[in-house]
């Protein structure tokens, strides 16, 4: 939103004024030096109208890096905005935090060609991975270069097609991304039911994908899919942009001219929240494409639909949003999972390399190498030592139950 823009612009302002003041006003004396940093460490660690600063930088960065984002910059104030992003970023203690949100980000700008710039991309990764360590980067690097690799994968699809299955054409177009699961964040799996045009096409992909792939097992994220579909209204006909659930749920109207909301359900094989977020983005939002009745802003599950055929725009082509579902809880529970796996690590391999600590020495340790991607918390590493016991992969000194050691 405008205000977060606003309030990561703000701050960037205020640090070049004040790295200004340490270098040309105090001769870049070190003590003003460590007086900006912890200044600018307690601030950054706040959280501001309920989100935290990683959060807000990621959208910052988001907005710069988007196809149609908020500023209209050249290349090289880009540069220099991302430059001091990440200059930022030191300040920030959970810089886990900021990564997830990143990524999140940076699947949207690829899977939906909405990155302004390759160039600019590969360029924070390239700042990114020099600031917080290649370890930090990898999984963002790996989007990159999975999505350089699908296009190849697409163009062998689309041979294939020519010499193997000419006699059996498919009733659209199909692009299909593989991605590699380990770089890419986690989607929530929901088994759709597809209309038959788009399985003949899923079938025809994994028979090209089997043929050509051996040992890798092919998962469909129907979520993160984009369909554009001609539609025939009385006025005009218009191109549809939407996602595959909307579009999905569009087709079922060449053979029906009305369903119910339970109808739908049935059809589509989704849940009930699934159900009314896309019949209310079809229905009651900024195009209403379906008639709904009886007319009203929301959704109810006694609701009836039929085809708006009176539907027009001045544009011939156009993009239905979404609504997304709220990202912060599912980055913030994946995040957990993740520090839980890093504090394990931490502690086996401190443990495998000294064999015996005291708890707090262990503790201590732990937190100084996470320190560089979050601050872990202590109840967290008690917890994570008290699971590693219960696997034998730790125990206490029976004469000194402070006392840890590695089971090998």
């Amino acid at each position: 939103s405008a205000w977060e823009q606003h309030f990561v612009r703000e701050v960037i302002e205020l640090h070049d004024k004040y790295m200004l003041y340490v270098s040309d006003c105090f001769a870049n004396s070190s003590l003003f030096h460590k007086a900006l940093k912890e200044a600018f460490e307690f601030f950054c660690n706040k959280n501001v109208a309920g989100s935290s600063t990683a959060e807000l930088m990621a959208n910052f960065c988001d907005n710069l890096l988007r196809k149609g984002g908020g500023e209209k910059l050249t290349d090289e104030a880009i540069e220099d905005t991302l430059e001091k992003v990440v200059k930022l970023l030191a300040y920030i203690s959970d810089k886990d935090l900021f990564a997830e949100f990143y990524r999140k980000k940076l699947a949207r700008r690829l899977l939906h060609d909405r990155s302004s710039s390759d160039e600019h991309e590969r360029s924070i990764l390239s700042r990114l991975k020099q600031q917080c360590g290649a370890q930090f980067t990898s999984k963002m690097e790996g989007m990159v270069t999975d999505l350089q690799l699908a296009r190849d994968k697409q163009q062998g699809f689309e041979d294939w097609k020519r010499e193997n299955a000419a006699d059996k054409p498919l009733a659209m177009d199909l692009q299909v991304t593989v991605l590699t699961t380990g770089f890419w964040p986690s989607y929530k799996h929901v088994d759709l039911a597809l209309p038959q045009e788009m399985v003949d096409g899923v079938e025809q992909f994994k028979e090209f994908y089997e043929h050509n792939t051996k040992h890798r097992k092919l998962g469909w994220v129907y979520a993160l899919g984009t369909c554009h579909i001609k539609a025939n209204f009385d006025a005009k006909p218009i191109e549809l942009i939407l996602s595959t659930f909307q579009a999905s749920l569009l087709l079922l109207f060449n053979t029906d001219d009305e369903l119910s909301y339970s109808d739908i359900q049935e059809r589509l094989r989704v849940p009930e929240e699934d159900v009314t977020r896309l019949t209310h983005s079809l229905s009651c939002a900024k195009y209403k494409i379906l008639n709904k009745s009886p007319a009203s802003k929301t959704v109810s599950k006694t609701d009836n639909f039929s085809m708006n055929k009176k539907f027009t725009d001045r544009m011939r082509r156009i993009r239905v949003p979404l609504p997304p579902i709220d990202e912060r809880k599912k980055v913030i529970e994946d995040l957990d999972k993740d520090r839980r796996y890093a504090v394990d690590a931490a502690i086996v391999r401190t443990m495998k390399s000294r064999k015996v600590l005291q708890h707090q020495q262990l503790t201590m340790e732990v937190v100084q190498q996470l320190s560089r991607m979050f601050k872990a918390d202590f109840k967290l590493i008690k917890k994570r030592i008290e699971d590693l016991m219960g696997r034998d992969y730790l125990e206490r000194d029976k004469d000194n139950p402070n006392l840890l050691r590695y089971l090998a």
